[in-house]
């Protein structure tokens, strides 16, 4: 049964194996990995994972140009399957192309729902939080993130080129 973690280095070695499945060039959506984090190292990788868990502190500051975010990872006992950030705020960058909420489930584990389910349970994180909606967005040629979007309640606001290319906007009202 999957259920949400905050990141942890106990899942370090499952996460590597994630890591290789999607390739050394993807972007892992959803997961918080920066360019400048080093994750090849135990100890890096448990630094990352703490720095994650202090982004959703709110009375603490975050780090140049993020927002104070929640980050959960999807597990199954030992075994990372993906990840799901919420992001408590829209930068402008956030606002034009990455939305409130990102996920990203491993090749190995997709078509189970995953992500559905994990949407499912950051919205009502989110009307925790006091939101009142939430931005999602996803490449126009990702039909499976589109579904999954649209499964949870999206509504599709456009789809319009913005710093990283064309993007789906969708709202959810909460």
């Amino acid at each position: 049964m999957p259920e949400l973690v905050a990141p942890t280095p106990r899942l370090y070695s499952s996460w590597l194996s994630a890591q290789e499945e999607w390739g050394p060039d993807a972007h892992m959506d959803g997961a918080g990995l920066g360019a400048d984090d080093d994750v090849t190292t135990a100890r890096g990788f448990a630094d990352w994972t703490g720095r994650l868990r202090a982004r959703a502190d709110r009375t603490a500051p975050v780090e140049q140009g993020l927002v104070h975010a929640t980050h959960w990872w999807i597990a199954e006992g030992d075994t990372y399957l993906g990840a799901i950030d919420l992001r408590h705020y829209l930068s402008a960058f956030l606002l034009d192309a990455g939305g409130h909420i990102g996920y990203g489930v491993r090749p190995s584990a997709r078509g189970r729902g995953l992500a559905g389910w994990a949407l499912g349970e950051v919205l009502h994180e989110a009307r925790l939080l006091g939101m009142d909606r939430v931005l999602l967005t996803c490449d126009p040629g990702n039909g499976a993130s589109a579904r999954t979007i649209e499964r949870g309640g999206g509504v599709l606001e456009d789809v319009r080129e913005t710093l990283v290319g064309p993007k789906r906007r969708y709202w959810i009202t909460l």
